[in-house]
């Protein structure tokens, strides 16, 4: 190379009036050559590009190439999960995940309404014995007051099976293979499954008891310890023990099997007993919830060893179980997959339902095995436009609707109802609606002097009330249902929604201080009703009566997006419609969270999910020793009545029937007069999904409903080949531009050629 280089420019010195023009053709000659040869790779690439367009992947797909037509279920999720530790996970972004891994002794039934339970890794639903202070056992019908304790035995399943995990396998002698690991054992790992050796074995009672145990660990923060210690005074007991424990070895693994637990016992290896003190029905709710899921003392040991945590290898990251479906991808910022437990017990898919359920083809797989699905995966989407183009393309098996896509998925109609619309139709696309076991509302704080008179005469306390059903009458639910929920939610009448016992439907159910009933429906007191109230409360037009200033009332709230100011203004505007000056003090969630444990707001905005659908757990959102500002509890109105309070305690250990449903009609009374709440809406959840996706029946409650779900990947793969027809134009036109300007090119270097060739004696002389 080097001396070609020298030749040339030798030669170039010697002859350079004859030698330039001889090197500029040159130079054109390499340009044209090489674009002669791109024309001939170009072509050929252009076609097969278009063969591609034609018959490979579809160009739009998310998902990898090599799930095509697998029995698959796609997803998504908005908010990464933070905890999938069965002893602390309490949100519902986590339980997608963790009720399909987890199996409690108990579960409820898919299709029935009102919400039923049944066994779920129980052999038969638990017995309840009942004991008087002086130990003689009780009648089921006794007088809930003589009840000291109550003694729950739960039998389980025997022949139950844990998914593949590394802290069960064993070595040729049989001992543990991985309970000594050390930090260079764990290079390269980042799952379980990462392990090569895997084992599993049948499912104890002691795993449950240990799961229980573990409601008291001092490093774990469990958030119902407060709560279970009511009924099981021995997780103080523990509590206190394990944080000793703690302290003196704050790296040593706790083995919970060395410690006992006042209240809880196993009796063999299938059967353990429970003693709660006094009477609380709801407990067989908890036994349907993580929390009282089995974790087996094995893998507690397992992820206790030094590096794990470093690496996310913990319970909180990878939990397992029972269930039909174990957690093989965990990347909360991408996507989490769940994978078909090859060890799951025998279940089938129920035969009995809903007056509806048969009809709506939710008893077709009737007695089938199951789970359906092989595999679940759910992809992060941070956005809802994204969820909701890739579920039109079918790249999500469902969805929900957001406000932004409403008018574009369904039509209501003038009587309020709700269908699809044709777009949505076309696809196949189809409609679930159920009211969410949920209540949003505005909650006044009663200790608040002007909207609570706390603290104050009983003058003062009748005009605050008054005030309290002045605002509950003029903001109109109904319109804000409407402009800002596009009608998802009905206004609510107490704190219980419909479809759980107390719910009263009709005239029975209306709240008389907010609606009279006029042609078979309620309907709301008008704007002069509110200010005859506020004129009663003594704040006349908005004015005190006695000294003329204008009435403000302060909304405190974490509100500072787009969408929230739309939906202040409209507070703003409700309030002024009465004469009542309103300001908005927005804080963020910490100093908004602060102010409430303080009981220094005023008006606040708040919701609540129910976590088991019994009246006790919405009513004692007004409980007095539940108050938020003093007790830490979740009555954040800080609300105090001592009927209510005598009538909940009663209430929350009555069988359902008759008698309860008194109580309860009582309570709600007493609300509605009282007024601590604007008692806001229930919502209505919409969920959409493709005509492929079957057996999908919409239920808050129902959280582990995965495995009653199926897939007809084919038609699935249809019409995403269908709807995602690849655009071959631009890549036809793009060939055709090449065609263009390659064509003309070669054609005029080939004549430049020939013009331009040198003759023999033009060689020589070079």
């Amino acid at each position: 190379m080097d001396e070609t280089r020298s030749h040339a420019a030798h030669d170039f010195g010697r002859k350079p009036a004859k030698m330039a023009p001889v090197l500029i053709r040159h130079r054109f000659r390499c340009f044209f050559a090489t674009l002669e040869s791109t024309r001939v790779r170009i072509l050929p690439c252009a076609g097969f590009a278009l063969a591609l367009a034609a018959c490979g992947p579809l160009p739009n797909d998310p998902h990898p190439i090599g799930e095509r037509g697998q029995n698959i279920l796609y997803s998504a999720f908005l908010d990464r999960p933070r905890h999938l530790d069965p002893v602390q996970s309490f949100v519902e972004d986590e339980a997608t995940f963790l009720y399909q891994i987890v199996e409690p002794p108990l579960q409820y039934h898919y299709l029935k309404r009102p919400y039923t339970l049944e066994p779920a890794v129980a052999s038969r639903m638990p017995q309840v014995r009942y004991f008087a202070a002086d130990g003689r056992e009780l009648a089921d019908a006794a007088d809930p007051s003589r009840v000291a304790r109550s003694v729950i035995e739960i039998h389980i399943r025997p022949g139950v099976r844990y998914a593949p995990h590394p802290a069960f396998a064993r070595d040729e002698r049989g001992e543990p293979e991985y309970f000594a690991l050390t930090e260079a054992d764990l290079d390269g790992i980042r799952s379980p499954s990462d392990f090569a050796g895997q084992g599993s074995r049948e499912l104890l009672a002691n795993d449950f008891v240990y799961q229980i145990k573990r409601l008291a660990h001092p490093r774990l923060h469990s958030p119902i310890l407060e709560l279970m210690s009511e009924y099981l005074p021995g997780l103080k007991t523990l509590h206190s023990t394990l944080s000793e424990q703690a302290r003196a070895q704050p790296d040593a693994w706790l083995d919970l099997d060395a410690f006992a637990l006042d209240g809880v016992e196993v009796l063999d290896s299938h059967t353990y007993r429970i003693t709660l003190k006094g009477l609380y029905p709801q407990f067989m709710y908890w036994l349907s919830m993580p929390f009282f899921g089995p974790v087996p003392p094995e893998v507690d040991r397992f992820f206790s060893q030094p590096g794990m945590v470093s690496r996310n290898l913990t319970l909180d990251s990878w939990p397992m179980g029972t269930g039909p479906y174990m957690l093989v991808e965990n990347d909360p910022n991408a996507r989490m997959a769940l994978a078909k437990n090859p060890y799951y017990r025998h279940d089938a898919y129920p035969c009995e339902g809903g007056p509806d359920d048969a009809g709506a083809g939710l008893l077709a797989d009737c007695g089938k095995t199951l789970p359906f699905i092989d595999k679940a995966v759910f992809s992060r989407e941070r956005e809802a436009i994204p969820y909701w183009n890739k579920f039109l393309q079918g790249y999500y098996d469902a969805a929900g609707i957001s406000s932004d896509n409403f008018d574009q998925a369904v039509s209501l109609g003038s009587q309020g109802e709700v269908t699809l619309s044709d777009d949505m139709t076309a696809r196949g696309i189809q409609l679930a609606t159920s009211i969410s076991p949920s209540i949003f509302y505005l909650g006044f704080n009663m200790r608040d002097p002007l909207v609570g008179a706390g603290g104050a005469d009983a003058a003062a306390r009748e005009s605050a009330r008054r005030l309290r059903q002045a605002l509950s009458v003029a903001l109109d639910v109904e319109e804000y249902i409407s402009i800002f929920l596009n009608g998802r939610g009905i206004p609510a009448m107490q704190p219980i929604p419909p479809g759980i016992f107390g719910a009263r439907e009709g005239r029975a159910g209306i709240n008389p201080v907010v609606y009279g009933w006029r042609d078979g429906k309620p309907q709301r007191r008008g704007l002069g009703e509110a200010k005859k109230l506020l004129a009663e409360a003594g704040w006349p037009d908005g004015r005190n009566a006695r000294t003329g200033e204008p009435l403000l009332v302060y909304f405190d709230t974490t509100a500072t997006g787009m969408g929230d100011k739309a939906v202040v203004d409209w507070l703003a505007k409700q309030f002024r419609a009465l004469g009542v000056q309103f300001v908005v003090r927005a804080t963020d969630w910490n100093r908004f969270q602060e102010k409430i444990l303080q009981g220094n707001a005023q008006i606040f905005f708040m919701g609540w999910n129910a976590d088991y659908p019994d009246p006790e757990n919405l009513f004692f959102l007004l409980h007095g020793p539940q108050g938020k500002a003093g007790n830490q509890g979740n009555n954040a109105a800080n609300y105090v009545n001592a009927e209510y309070d005598r009538l909940f305690e009663r209430m929350k250990i009555l069988p359902d029937g008759p008698e309860r449903q008194t109580v309860i009609d009582r309570m709600a009374d007493i609300l509605r007069h009282d007024a601590p709440w604007i008692f806001w809406h229930h919502p209505k959840a919409y969920s959409l999904q493709h005509g492929w996706l079957k057996n999908r029946k919409p239920g808050v409650i129902v959280r582990n409903g995965l495995k009653y779900q199926r897939i007809d990947p084919a038609a699935r793969e249809n019409a995403r080949m269908e709807w995602n027809r690849p655009m071959r134009w631009p890549l036809a036109a793009l060939a055709a531009l090449l065609a263009i300007f390659i064509f003309p090119a070669a054609r005029f270097w080939r004549r430049h050629e020939r013009a331009t060739a040198l003759t023999p004696d033009d060689r020589g002389t070079a």
